[in-house]
């Protein structure tokens, strides 16, 4: 499924993932929402609701991510949009819900910025059927080479 990500006047298309969480998130749309920076690599924000699949405290993955991956820290839940400008380890409780189909220079400015997302309008003009993006489009996102459970943890980690 396509969606549109709306700040400062600009329009970025993205693709969602084939997935449970991915559904969720669209179900959610429209939002508006204000992003935060953190670390330099990624902007943030408060999810209206969890979203399913929850991941337990406990137990954390680590996948490499880079620019344009969108994924939600289950502990939040928060929707974060990867602007850094290198892939790398990212470790914590996370769904990845889809990527950018295009450049995330908008992202990387200083401070806050208001985002609004919604469902693309006409996603065939898209190429996209609606029920998800080709596998191979996903494959440069939060790749998964990296597998980590780190039970004694009682908080998520973000890198």
């Amino acid at each position: 499924m396509k969606i549109h990500l709306k700040l400062d006047g600009k329009v970025i298309a993205a693709t969602l993932a084939d997935s449970e969480a991915a559904r969720a998130f669209a179900a959610m749309l429209p939002l508006t929402l204000t992003l935060h920076d953190l670390f330099g690599r990624e902007k943030f924000g408060a999810l209206p609701a969890a979203l399913p699949g929850a991941i337990p405290r406990a137990a954390t993955r680590t996948r490499d991510c880079g620019p344009g991956d969108i994924i939600c820290w289950s502990a939040g839940p928060d929707l974060a949009v990867f602007h850094g400008p290198e892939r790398k380890a990212v470790t914590g409780g996370f769904h990845v819900l889809g990527k950018l189909d295009e450049s995330a220079e908008a992202l990387a400015v200083a401070g806050p910025l208001e985002v609004s997302i919604e469902k693309a309008i006409h996603p065939e003009a898209d190429g996209d059927d609606g029920h998800g993006p080709p596998s191979a489009h996903l494959a440069g996102g939060c790749d998964r080479t990296h597998a980590a459970s780190n039970r004694d943890s009682a908080s998520v980690i973000r890198g």
